[in-house]
């Protein structure tokens, strides 16, 4: 079974193209949206702009999960059945903490394998390698963080707001340090969709890519 990852240098919504792709790899849904609460944010209005434009893609149904320490059971089965899983931004460490080694990281790995596609944006593609690599702008303490993440994209590292953060002494550090095959560099606005590990699309600004052996 083929694997669909999306990952976006930004926040929503999805750059047209690749939200159409996403859209019909989901079979018309449900998809799940994974986000971590914020205080004084109302998730329901912000949530419109991943949604909206998916339902003019034929998607009808979708799952709102917050994520904690204690997902529940019905949680946990909501997410089994969904056919597309959006992984939204915010504060890195948390959605490492609630997705990696956990129960909902399981069933997202699980889906994955089985050919769910999987978007992340900002905070969600960062935990998408095997390697969740926070950059000192994206912490509380200002400390570069160097964690697990999810395994959805082999051999790689993310940085995500390439531009906006001034990421490219980080992103080959990145590169450098975890000795890996590639690097992608993501910009606000734009993404990458990799079939099977390899990047087949990219919308949006080019993404940075540094790269041991032939851009595959």
């Amino acid at each position: 079974m083929p694997t669909h990852l999306f990952l976006f240098g930004g926040g929503p919504p999805f750059t047209p193209n690749l939200r159409t792709r996403f859209a019909a790899l989901t079979n018309g849904g449900p998809v799940a949206i994974l986000y971590v609460p914020r205080t004084g944010k109302d998730w329901t209005s912000y949530a419109s702009i991943y949604t909206k434009p998916l339902q003019e893609d034929g998607i009808s149904s979708f799952v709102h999960l917050p994520l904690s320490d204690a997902p529940t059971d019905g949680q946990l089965a909501q997410l089994k059945q969904c056919q597309g899983i959006i992984i939204s931004g915010g504060e890195t460490e948390l959605y490492q903490q609630y997705l990696v080694g956990t129960p909902i990281g399981d069933i997202i790995q699980s889906r994955f394998v089985d050919g769910v596609p999987v978007a992340g944006f900002s905070a969600g593609a960062l935990v998408s390698p095997e390697r969740c690599i926070i950059p000192e702008i994206d912490q509380r303490d200002n400390q570069r963080l160097r964690l697990p993440g999810l395994a959805l994209l082999n051999d790689a590292v993310i940085c995500v707001h390439y531009e906006t953060w001034g990421e490219a002494a980080h992103l080959t550090q990145s590169f450098t340090e975890e000795s890996t095959d590639r690097a992608f560099g993501l910009t606000d606005e734009s993404g990458i969709y990799l079939r099977n590990q390899h990047l087949v699309e990219t919308e949006g600004t080019d993404p940075v890519v540094l790269s041991r052996s032939p851009v595959k």
